[in-house]
This record gives C-alpha cells, sequence and structure tokens, in this order.
C-alpha cells in the first residue's frame, strides 16, 4: 500500500488535487491512471480512499469514495532532543521515531549543545516521508527549537523523565514507566546535560534514569527512549 499526505484534506472534502511534486510522483513514477485507487491521510487521524479522476503529472485530481478516523491512542510519547553535531543522525534519529509511533519531538538547546540551529523544514520533510512509509495516519508535532530552560518551564502533562549520564542515583527507565500514561523525556547532547541543566530538571520534578550499562549517542538514545515507552504500552 502506497499512503500518500495532504494535509487540507478534511473530512468533509469530496476531491483532492495533489501539488506537481506529488501529481509527477503518482502518474510517472507508480503510473497510476484514472480510476485507481489511491489511500490518503491528512496526518489528523484520517484515512481516505480515493479514486483518480484525473491522471496529468502537473495536476493529478482523485475523487473520495470512502473515509475512516482512526483511533487515537490512550499515552502520548513526547521526546526533548538536543540535536546532534552531525545533522543526519538527528535526521535519523526523526526518522526512525516516528516510525515507531512517536507523537511530539521538541529540539532543545543546552548548555552543552554543538549544532545551536535546525532547519525545521527539512525536519518536518522527514518526519511525513516516515509517517507516510510506516503507514500511519497521525503526523508527530515537530516544535521549534526550545532553550532547555524553555522546556521545562512548560506545563508538562503525564511522567517526566531525564536521561544523564552522571553518577547519580538513577533507576533504569523501563521500571519507572507507566502503561496508558503521557511520558516526556530529555535526552541530552554529546557533552550530556550539565550539572546545572539535570538540578534544574530534578527541581522541575523530573525524574533521572538510566537507558542501560552502556553510553549511548544522543540519536541511540532517543530511539531506546522511544522504544521502551512503546514497548511498555504494547
Amino acid at each position: 500500500m502506497q499512503l500518500f499526505f495532504n494535509p487540507d484534506t478534511t473530512e468533509t472534502t469530496q476531491e483532492v488535487v495533489f501539488d506537481k511534486e506529488e501529481s509527477r510522483h503518482i502518474v510517472k513514477v507508480l503510473r497510476k491512471s484514472v480510476g485507481d485507487l489511491l489511500e490518503i491521510t491528512n496526518g489528523n487521524g484520517w484515512l481516505f480512499k480515493a479514486s483518480i479522476a484525473r491522471a496529468d503529472i502537473k495536476k493529478c485530481v482523485a475523487t473520495i469514495i470512502e473515509k475512516e478516523k482512526k483511533p487515537e491512542k490512550n499515552f502520548r510519547i513526547h521526546l526533548a532532543v538536543a540535536p546532534t553535531k552531525l545533522n543526519d543522525r538527528y535526521e535519523w534519529f526523526l526518522e526512525k521515531s516516528t516510525e515507531m509511533g512517536i507523537d511530539e519531538i521538541t529540539p532543545i538547546l543546552c548548555d552543552h549543545s554543538e549544532r545551536k540551529t535546525i532547519k525545521l523544514e527539512r525536519y518536518n520533510k522527514i518526519v511525513q516521508s516516515a509517517m507516510k512509509q510506516s503507514l500511519q495516519c497521525y503526523l508527530p508535532k515537530l516544535n521549534e527549537l526550545a532553550t532547555f530552560k524553555e522546556f521545562i518551564d512548560l506545563n508538562l502533562e503525564g511522567q517526566r523523565f531525564i536521561a544523564h549520564c552522571e553518577d547519580n542515583q538513577k533507576s533504569s527507565l523501563k521500571e519507572q514507566l507507566t502503561p496508558n500514561q503521557d511520558v516526556v523525556i530529555l535526552i541530552g547532547p554529546e557533552g550530556d546535560f550539565s550539572v546545572k541543566e539535570i538540578e534544574m530538571a530534578l527541581n522541575s520534578n523530573f525524574i533521572p534514569v538510566t537507558l542501560g550499562e552502556t553510553r549511548l549517542r544522543t540519536e541511540t538514545a532517543a530511539i531506546v527512549a522511544c522504544h521502551s515507552a512503546v514497548f511498555i504500552n504494547e
């Protein structure tokens, strides 16, 4: 099955008009023609089945014939992850966490961060592509870059954890996670969180956790944390 993303499609939409890039992909690459069926999501939980009415490489048009609202999960996974020095590693995290079913991602700027800017538009395209590839109908929310303090000062719901490498007393994330609850997990940069940041998080009721016996790269730690939260809810 090939899933297409069209954020402007709603439950009342009758006809979907694809942009030039998507139209070319449908008609020229996939060789779809009039009458062929497409599956489309708007990223808000809706799955639409549509029949191609106009197979034009510049403006493909499809008529919706069926629609279904996919149920929402009873928990949300929100990871706040410092951008990595090598951008492709962060993009890998975005792709894989989306495939696993993450709900929200916030890039955070920390004391030891080496990368201080992000390409939000490119990141959004990676998340959209991963959502389509994994046949999901809910697009993860990708937030703007925030400072560490800005993030922990937010009114965050659910369980809150900070994974760090300091020798302080910590418990295993998998032992702390509770099924069917929202979860927020902080993952630091290559140089880890600063002592000051860890203290700030603890004062904001974040629980310190470990992700295992070995030291993990930022993007690996984020994937381990995401998988743990998904696994506990299966």
